[in-house]
């Protein structure tokens, strides 16, 4: 079942032919916040700068240690035991950072409801760990907002390269103009074709 804002990209994206033929190709795409914030930015976190199977690999041993994915499981879990799992001394130093912040502020989706997206990333980049990257993650997959375009991810920008012939952030920018104010919409169909 898709929502009005769900139709309304849709019709949107399709005034690009390139877009049209994605939507076309996979099917109607949504942008959905995720129901467990703070489980979430952890995926982020485990996912910064490692390849896609090696990431799944080390969430789920994490996962499985921790049992419950809190900001108190993480701060109570001895930090070379978390190592074991396959994180880097710096990751697990991050993750507690991030549970740190959780315990200290409101990082929720209702904490952060009325906070615009640039303030949002201002937050969370204040956690020693979260990064532009790791904060625009966390604006599309954790609080489902709607206009993100996240460049420092490499697979939009290869995935912009390959449908659009872009040779620049600049040129990348430009060409999603046309998908606001949805761009996350948009960014779903690009990785969906990277990942294709």
């Amino acid at each position: 079942m898709t929502s009005d804002a769900d139709g309304e990209a849709h019709d949107i994206l399709r005034t690009d032919p390139v877009m049209a033929g994605l939507i076309d190709t996979h099917g109607p795409l949504t942008v959905q916040p995720a129901d467990d914030e703070f489980r979430r930015l952890v995926v982020s976190i485990v996912n910064q700068q490692l390849s896609t199977a090696s990431a799944t690999a080390i969430r789920e041993r994490l996962f499985d240690h921790l049992d419950e994915v809190t900001p108190a499981a993480v701060l109570d879990a001895d930090p070379d035991a978390l190592r074991e799992t396959g994180l880097s001394g710096t990751k697990v130093d991050y993750l507690r950072n991030a549970a740190t912040a959780f315990r200290e502020r409101d990082l929720t989706r209702s904490g952060l409801a009325d906070v615009d997206d640039g303030a949002v990333v201002d937050e969370l980049t204040r956690i020693r760990g979260v990064g532009q990257w790791t904060a625009e993650m966390y604006l599309l997959f954790v609080l489902g907002r709607e206009d993100v375009l996240p460049l420092g991810d490499l697979a939009i920008r290869r995935g912009l390269e390959d449908l659009y012939d872009c040779d620049s952030r600049d040129e990348m920018r430009a060409v999603a103009e046309s998908w606001r104010p949805f761009r996350s919409y948009g960014t779903r169909y690009v990785w969906a074709h990277y990942e294709s």
